[in-house]
This record gives C-alpha cells, structure tokens and sequence, in this order.
C-alpha cells in the first residue's frame, strides 16, 4: 500500500521501421479528429524511447498528456529500441526519411544521440538526459544553438547519497552498477564519489555493458553496505536482479530516481517525478510547434523539486527500520 503525504516536494530503415510503430490514429499536420480529441491544430509526432522500464514510460506518458492538456491533436508515432543502440539509430533514420513528422521526441540519452546526429532538419526533443553538454547534444545548456533542446534529469545525487549515510548511518561503502555506454550513469557516478568522501564513505563500481551483466556485476563488487543504482536505463531495466542480490544478501539498495522505490522495493530516494518532466518537456514542444520559439534559443530545463520517497517493506526485507525523522518528513510512504 502507498501512503502519499499532500506536502511540498522537498526541494530498415524508412518505411520499414514506421510500419512497425504504435500509433494512436488521427490525421496529420494538415488539421482533422484524432485521438487526442478535438478539431483545430494536428501535428505528426515521432517518440524515440532508448527501453521500456517506469522511469521512461513515465516520461512519454507526461509528454504526451502536455498536449492532451492543451486540447491539440497529435498523431503519435512511437518506437523503442529495447536497449539496443544500433536500433535506436535505425529508429532515428527511419524519423529522418518521413518529411510527415513535425518534431521528434527522444526519451534517454542514447536514443537522443541518435536521434540528433540523424535528424538535421527538425525539431529533436530530449529527456530523461542528465548531461546534455557532455552527450553533445547541444553547445551549452544556456544556448543549445542547433535543433536539439530539451530537459535533463540530473538528479541530486549528493543528496541521495547523504541519505544513504542517515538511513544507514553505520555504512562504510556504497557498490554502484553501472551501464559503460551510458554518458549519463558516468556523470552520476563521478558525483558519487565527490559526495561519498564528504559523507565518509566508500564507492565500489562495476561496469556492464548489457543487462545479463548485472549479476556478476553484483557479485564482483565484493562486501558492500548498500547498493545506489543511478538514473541508468540499463540498470533500471534490470532492476529485478538487482532486488533478488539486495534480499539475499541483506543490503539495501537506493536509487536515482522514484520508480525503484515505489514498484521494486529500493529503501528510498531523494527523486525526480519523470511525468512531471515530460510533461515540462511537452510544454516545450508546444511552444515550438504552436508558438515559434526556436529550439536553439530555448535553455534546456530541468526540474528544481525532489520528493523524499521511502519504502518501508523494502526495509524491513533487509532488516532495515526507517528513522523517523526519515518517514515524517518523507513525500510517499510505501508500506
């Protein structure tokens, strides 16, 4: 059962791969009824996702409810690569080859990537990002300068790692898995560590490259005292094996983003709402498409509110009880 407290958040190519899309039916950028309901103003949008998991389901879902909102129709044309890169850049030609499409929306870094170097000539729009400058997807997060501008998900990892300190207050070292071709998991990362130093704590890391990794991996971090799983699609996508290790070894696991938390069992996060921010980031769309802004003007944004989410379950499964001070001040209480 999840308690939610009403308080403030705490601060190939071609026609081959669009053959294949799911589509929710309507007309184009010509006008008409589509599913999105109404009459008026239609647009044909692409949706790129890098691989299915909560976080980036959520992310479209808010995308597309920004629009929704706003009464226009959209004529939806959505892939996922399923984790696979070379499909993600298949999925972005394929975008690039249909002159129909008004404006594509990447969800994930790789698929952005991908999505960015394929399409020259109309407008990319990326989340679920955590570094956008190192991804080289725009100049600087100020003034993009090209086609591509979006939202970023960096998370607060010192944040998050300072709560592992509080929550397990006896901890010495923290193991993190992470995805090698994930630009973003190496920025989290990296910020780990400047944060575990300042919290007297130690970060064992282990890279994979693909999701039946993720169990050795497991194993090679050796003696740790908790887990932290970042905001990596990999990862996440795995997260059941990382739950079965956390239960069997008795340690518990925080994440970068709400999802795990809520669904899986993860202890707790300091996290970002991914509908939240696709939404932000359909809204941005919305002024490109509707109002002209151009996207090389338009600063990449980001979300400035985190929410405490804890899950008490997932404690006690690895015989952890949760501060109070945790659970008072804590935004959703899964019990």
């Amino acid at each position: 059962m999840r308690i939610r407290k009403f308080m403030a958040p705490i601060a190939a190519v071609g026609a081959a791969v669009l053959a294949l899309s799911g589509c929710a039916g309507g007309a184009g950028s010509d006008g008409g009824t589509d599913a999105a309901g109404g009459e008026g103003e239609s647009y044909r949008i692409g949706i790129s996702q890098l691989v299915q998991h909560p976080a980036l389901d959520a992310a479209a879902t808010g995308f597309k409810k920004a629009f929704e909102d706003e009464g226009i129709n959209v004529e939806w044309v959505e892939q996922n690569a399923n984790g696979e890169q070379p499909t993600a850049v298949t999925i972005a030609q394929g975008f690039a080859s249909d002159s129909s499409i008004d404006l594509v929306l990447a969800i994930a870094t790789p698929a952005a990537q991908a999505a960015a170097t394929a399409i020259p000539d109309r407008p990319v729009l990326f989340t679920a990002v955590t570094d956008p400058v190192a991804a080289d997807l725009v100049d600087s997060a100020e003034a993009p300068g090209g086609n591509v501008t979006g939202t970023n998900d960096l998370n607060p990892v010192a944040d998050q790692i300072a709560l592992i300190k509080e929550i397990v207050p006896e901890a010495k070292t923290v193991g993190i898995v992470y995805s090698s071709g994930e630009v973003n998991s190496e920025v989290q990362v990296k910020l780990a560590k400047e944060a575990a130093d300042k919290n007297g704590l130690t970060i064992k890391e282990q890279s994979v490259t693909q999701v039946g990794e993720v169990p050795t991996a497991l194993e090679a971090l050796g003696q740790v005292d908790a887990i932290y799983v970042p905001t990596d699609n990999l990862i996440v996508s795995g997260i059941d094996s990382v739950m079965q290790y956390s239960t069997s070894k008795q340690i518990p696991v925080f994440s970068g983003d709400t999802g795990p938390v809520e669904e899986s069992g993860a202890v707790a996060t300091l996290g970002l709402d991914y509908e939240k921010l696709g939404y932000q980031t359909g809204q941005m769309a919305i002024r490109i498409l509707r109002d002209g802004e151009k996207p090389e003007s338009m600063p990449v944004e980001q979300l400035t509110e985190f929410e405490l989410v804890v899950n008490k379950k997932g404690a006690a499964d690895v015989g952890l009880e949760l501060p109070r001070a945790v659970l008072d001040r804590a935004a959703t209480v899964v019990e």
